[in-house]
């Protein structure tokens, strides 16, 4: 039996990764930016108040992404948002591999059209060494949630970790691969 290898992954190995080599003139296929992982972060604030809200976040977002997230804790205490060292106050996941691509897919295909008046992401997001950030406001855009079990909106934080060693170069990799960006990049 054939293994099924996502579509993206297909597209980036056959198409994407040549038309880089060409674009930013590589010497070795070594130097060809690739997507590493895909890391998601959602941060629950009212989890002080109610320790529920944690597992329900764990739980949605496992089914989101197909892969166990696990509960971030608080580094250290503060009396002003009664929060104690160790308190679970958000759920984070690594997505790495197959389910990378697949989430990624997901993502630019069904997601992110879902989205309420939707007009691209901001192409500024890069953080200087080739990672890009794009912050969800409501989970429900994902077709695996089911809206009348979701007790709260709330949102997420998406980082594109990639080998790019410039902007320039993770942002053609990644609107090579599908991502909407508003407007054009400026090149530097």
């Amino acid at each position: 039996m054939e293994k099924l290898v996502p579509r993206l992954k297909t597209k980036y190995v056959e198409e994407i990764a040549g038309e880089l080599k060409e674009q930013f003139n590589y010497k070795s296929s070594m130097q060809i930016p690739k997507l590493l992982k895909i890391c998601i972060n959602q941060g629950i604030g009212q989890a002080t108040s109610d320790k529920k809200l944690i597992d329900v976040a764990i739980k949605e977002m496992t089914t989101i992404v197909g892969q166990k997230c696990v509960a971030t804790k608080a580094k250290k205490s503060v009396s002003n948002f009664k929060l104690r060292e160790g308190m679970p106050i958000g759920v984070r996941v690594t997505l790495r591999g197959e389910r990378m691509w697949e989430f990624l897919d997901r993502l630019l295909a069904v997601a992110l059209p879902r989205v309420r008046d939707f007009r691209g992401v901001n192409d500024k997001s890069f953080d200087g060494r080739g990672n890009y950030s794009l912050g969800i406001q409501e989970q429900i855009i994902f077709p695996e949630i089911n809206l009348d079990k979701v007790p709260r909106i709330s949102g997420m934080d998406i980082t594109f970790v990639t080998s790019a060693p410039t902007d320039n170069e993770a942002y053609a990799l990644l609107s090579k691969l599908g991502m909407p960006f508003k407007n054009a990049y400026k090149q530097k």
